[in-house]
């Protein structure tokens, strides 16, 4: 019997073979078929989210120039780029500090040595206190790591009283960026930690020479470090000790005939106008102006413009005692300073960020950092 398939039947068993052929699994991976390309899955997104806490030491004084001790949270309101923020941790003089000293030991400052070496219990005691560690580094043609963290009290004595003249070379900068890099590394004020406060103390001349750090990015790294920088200003010039010190108004950071920060409201800028802003604002405006230009150069006032930057103190010492008094003031000011911790938010990301610190009452003085930049992010 012969059995007879139409055009239809035809199609119909076509279409049923596919279909079942469609249904099955394939048993193991599938082999790659040469000249076919494979569909590959789209990229998953990735977004990058920058989280930073800020952390500012603020300083507080009454009219006749003492600390003042007794203020809680609730007394202070901090702002980032206008925008309130909400303070997440508070305290007073609390939090264990991560010092580093960096020393001159150029023959510029060699008459004051004698005296540089005699420090270590102050900076033990006064400064870091029974809970604080101590690294220290010296420089003059070069920077040298002599002592690294230790809590070990005698230890930072033996260093300090063993330090050696050098050279006439004083690579400033290049010493304050290896301090900023070794405090960047120890415990800091997290949502979750308890930290530790990063303090640089600069014991020098403010004369740089030979560095490859410029002084803007180190502040710059220094304020998203949360690093408060002090400095003990040194001189080894016999003249000054004979006399009061006189004020210099820093030179403009622009040249000549252009103006680096904008007009004040309603004023008409001019050369002469901005010569007296410059001369009242001057440390603030500078320290703000070259973190926000990090390639340009200041001749002069660099400790000073550091000390603003990020909320320390500047000290001039003419006179060798004068050593020993600023360090004993610093250690002071360092267990009476309140730190506020906050989260930045309701601002924008990238850019300079100014910090602006009130406490409710008038009649008391603030002194805290002027603020921080943030670059965008790496891509």
């Amino acid at each position: 019997m012969k059995i007879r398939m139409t055009k239809s039947w035809v199609i119909l068993g076509a279409l049923l073979f596919a279909a079942g052929a469609y249904g099955q699994a394939p048993e193991g991976p599938m082999t790659p078929q040469p000249g076919v390309v494979i569909q590959k899955a789209p990229p998953e997104k990735t977004f990058k989210v920058r989280s930073i806490l800020v952390n500012t030491p603020v300083t507080v004084r009454d009219a006749s120039g003492e600390m003042v001790h007794s203020l809680e949270a609730s007394d202070f309101r901090i702002t980032d780029n206008g925008v309130e923020q909400k303070i997440t941790h508070f305290d007073l003089g609390g939090y264990p500090i991560s010092l580093v000293v960096l020393v001159e030991t150029s023959s510029r400052v060699e008459a004051l040595m004698p005296e540089i070496r005699k420090t270590g219990i102050l900076l033990t005691q006064a400064v870091t206190g029974p809970t604080g560690e101590t690294a220290i580094v010296s420089f003059n043609d070069s920077v040298d790591k002599l002592q690294d963290f230790t809590t070990n009290a005698d230890a930072v004595e033996r260093v300090m009283s063993r330090l050696k003249d050098g050279p006439s070379g004083a690579k400033l900068y290049d010493a304050m960026a290896l301090g900023v890099e070794m405090l960047s590394g120890r415990p800091e004020v997290s949502a979750n930690e308890l930290g530790h406060r990063r303090v640089m103390l600069v014991v020098a001349e403010a004369h740089d020479e030979g560095s490859e750090a410029k002084l803007g990015e180190v502040l710059r790294r220094a304020q998203l470090e949360n690093i408060t920088i002090y400095a003990v200003g040194l001189s080894n010039t016999r003249a000054l000790l004979q006399k009061k010190a006189e004020y210099k108004r820093p030179p403009n950071p622009t040249p000549d005939g252009t103006f680096g920060l904008p007009k004040e409201p309603g004023t008409v800028q001019t050369p002469s106008t901005e010569n007296d802003r410059y001369g009242n604002m001057d440390l603030m405006a500078l320290a703000v102006w070259l973190v926000q230009h990090v390639k340009d150069k200041i001749t002069s006032h660099a400790l000073e413009v550091a000390t603003t930057a990020t909320g320390g103190a500047h000290f001039a010492t003419w006179k060798d005692s004068a050593i020993e008094k600023a360090l004993d003031e610093i250690g002071g000011e360092l267990h009476s300073q309140y730190t506020l911790t906050y989260a930045p938010s309701g601002t924008a990301t990238n850019g300079y960020h100014e910090i602006n610190v009130n406490v409710s009452r008038k009649d008391l003085t603030v002194r805290a950092r002027p603020g921080y930049f943030l670059a965008p992010p790496e891509s």
